[in-house]
């Protein structure tokens, strides 16, 4: 059987493990947003940065990249994912049903935010979270590169992100 992965923030650009396809996908009831305080990658705990998540949300649906992994890699591939994504428990992993664009559906390994978690910070508006971003800096770099990096992806995926794209320009506006 195929290991699916789904990405939809740092992954489509950095998945950090050997991909042997990919495809566009659907997941029902969850929002991307940059919901998830980050105190390690894109923050610290002093001055926390924002990284997108999925948080659950009856209707919505995030489009983004579901990432088979390489035949004989997933275990490497798992235990890699959980190193990065699980550093502080704010994520659940989660083996969730995705739409692929050519109608398959596949279970996908799949990071979504535990509301119940102290970095959870659902429903900030755009402004501070544009506020935030353009300051924030961690160990992986300065929060606007992931950003950026994110919206660019989305973008040439074909995957236009509204609230993203705010952001971005904003960002850039303050960075200025």
């Amino acid at each position: 059987m195929t290991m699916w992965v789904f990405g939809y923030g740092s992954l489509l650009w950095n998945p950090g493990f050997e991909v042997a396809d990919r495809a566009l996908a659907t997941l029902d009831g969850y929002a991307r947003s940059f919901c998830m305080r980050s105190i390690h990658h894109r923050g610290t705990e002093e001055a926390p940065g924002l990284v997108l998540a999925l948080d659950k949300v009856p209707g919505a649906a995030c489009v983004g990249v579901a990432m088979a992994v390489a035949p004989g890699l997933e275990g490497e591939t798992i235990g890699y994912l959980r190193d990065r994504e699980l550093i502080s428990s704010a994520y659940l992993e989660k083996n969730l049903t995705v739409r692929l664009d050519d109608g398959r559906s596949v279970n996908a390994v799949t990071y979504v935010i535990d509301p119940n978690h102290d970095q959870y910070c659902g429903g900030l508006d755009l402004e501070t979270q544009a506020q935030i971003i353009a300051k924030a800096v961690g160990g992986r770099g300065p929060n606007h590169e992931y950003l950026f990096n994110t919206t660019d992806h989305l973008a040439t995926l074909g995957l236009p992100d509204e609230d993203l794209e705010w952001l971005a320009e904003r960002v850039r506006k303050l960075m200025a």
